[in-house]
């Protein structure tokens, strides 16, 4: 994509987030899916959240999400969306990939964000105040690591993204705020009656769609 940068430059993809009820059943859907065991990741504390994590390659990677009942709740609204009743019922049906994430050289002044840590991960991430997914999903958060990022640290599967689908109903829309960032990486935007997010993954069994 093309266009006048504003803001952060450089945006690339950073990762992909696929949220289920509980961690156990989102790693079990993924990897009977892959067909390549995912590694645990840890738990996120300002959130009330725990994950699992898959190498996409050097610079990707891939997290399921999920409420880590065991954790005090959080003092604020979850990220991802996760307190929302109408993600609830849609996670009802079974884990999915609700939203991507993409790495920035410096945040945009005007967006609120968080600095975070899980473990020895430290990094800055894009989350609104009500815990809501930007554009249903299809515009990413953004992040900056202040640390070496996960996949330097994951295992290599053989997992490498093919292509992320976003449909929107303002392609245009999300183009343009692509642009803005002069994101670059495998995506393609599509006009569809509510947001939607799939994703083509290459595995060593064959290629998969999220």
């Amino acid at each position: 994509m093309t266009g006048q940068v504003v803001g952060p430059s450089r945006a690339r993809l950073d990762h992909l987030v696929v949220a289920a009820r509980s961690l156990a059943e989102g790693r079990a859907w993924l990897e009977g899916r892959l067909g390549v065991p995912l590694q645990l990741g840890g738990e996120h504390e300002t959130f009330g959240t725990h994950n699992a994590l898959l190498s996409l390659g050097p610079d990707e990677y891939l997290e399921v999400i999920a409420i880590n009942l065991a954790a005090p709740a959080p003092r604020r609204a979850r990220w991802f969306a996760l307190d929302d009743p109408a993600m609830r019922s849609h996670l009802e049906a079974g884990p999915a990939l609700i939203h991507w994430v993409a790495q920035v050289d410096s945040l945009p002044p005007d967006q609120e964000a968080l600095n975070l840590s899980r473990g020895e991960n430290r990094w800055t991430l894009t989350v609104p105040a009500d815990g809501q997914l930007p554009q249903g999903g299809v515009e990413p958060s953004l992040i900056t690591w202040h640390t070496p990022p996960p996949p330097t640290r994951l295992t290599d599967q053989g997992v490498r993204l093919a292509v992320l689908r976003l449909g929107t109903p303002d392609p245009d829309g999300l183009r343009a705020r692509l642009d803005g960032l002069h994101f670059s990486g495998p995506v393609e935007v599509y006009e569809a009656p509510q947001p939607e997010l799939g994703a083509m993954l290459d595995t060593p069994g064959g290629p998969v769609i999220l």
